[in-house]
């Protein structure tokens, strides 16, 4: 991707070496599965991924010296953070509507959110309660390496579904999806939520069609985008957990679907393409 020298985001709130106070817990429901799941960029409703995490405590902050690579990514997720501020602007108002920035947080180790306090475990999320993205940069390191998903595009596609998220917030379909969770199993509501994370890679697909139009992206791009998304799939992450998948408890959606509808916003460009909730297929 293109984007040494170009403008980066005002919105990025820098917590690196600050720890998050409050009780954290790991697991939840699922165990191992959901922990594993979130860790390898399960973003999402945040109310779900950190509902039983205590917010609250005391930040404790020590001198943080950032190293030469953590400099370039934390500059990299800046121009990333500002190419989505300008694409769902224009695209929002298209629609008439108002886009609204949300925050990029930098941290290392943990950090308090709206939603809770979180350790680095959980990987990049995105809290509705705050408006705010949080990725520990050492994500790009475990994207590259656990998950073989290199690249700085691979990276973008990261940040781009938390801002997804963002969008789903704006729209309101966040706000839909936290209507209805009491009033549904754990098993039924899990097929909503494999609709709505499928709907945030299809809203980083779009973020990604309107890059291309401004002639940032290059060669491969577009495949490690495809690549990081087909890493995040439930059904291959909880093979290589536990051997096996238990498509009951997928969250957000098979390696196929996920790159499915990545690839969906990549052609439409749209909003309106994105209706996971009605598609008769995923």
């Amino acid at each position: 991707m293109k984007w040494q020298g170009r403008r980066g985001s005002s919105n990025v709130e820098d917590r690196r070496g600050m720890g998050g106070g409050g009780k954290v817990i790991g697991g939840g429901i699922g165990g191992i599965i959901i922990v594993v799941i979130v860790t390898l960029l399960s973003g999402g409703n945040a109310g779900d991924i950190l509902g039983g995490l205590t917010s609250g405590g005391t930040n404790t902050s020590a001198p943080y010296e950032q190293t030469a690579q953590e400099k370039e990514l934390a500059d990299f997720v800046s121009v990333v953070l500002a190419d989505t501020e300008e694409v769902w602007s224009g695209v929002f108002q298209e629609e008439g509507k108002t886009y609204q920035d949300p925050t990029l947080v930098l941290y290392t180790g943990s950090v308090d959110s709206a939603c809770g306090t979180a350790t680095s475990a959980v990987g990049p999320f995105y809290c509705p309660g705050d408006a705010k993205l949080y990725i520990d940069l050492s994500f790009y390191d475990e994207l590259q390496q656990r998950f073989q998903a290199p690249g700085d595009f691979a990276m973008a596609y990261v940040i781009a579904h938390e801002v997804g998220h963002h969008v789903q917030t704006l729209l309101g379909t966040t706000e839909k999806l936290d209507s209805v969770r009491q009033s549904l199993s754990e098993k039924e509501y899990n097929k909503y939520q494999v609709r709505f994370e499928l709907q945030a890679d299809y809203l980083a697909g779009v973020w990604a069609k309107h890059a291309q139009g401004m002639n940032l992206l290059e060669e491969g791009d577009l495949d490690e985008a495809l690549t990081a998304a087909s890493a995040v799939g439930d059904d291959t992450i909880q093979k290589q957990a536990q051997g096996y998948a238990v498509p009951d408890s997928f969250t957000h959606g098979t390696s196929e679907q996920r790159k499915r509808w990545f690839y969906k916003g990549f052609h439409s460009g749209t909003i309106e393409g994105g209706d996971t909730f009605n598609a008769t297929e995923l």
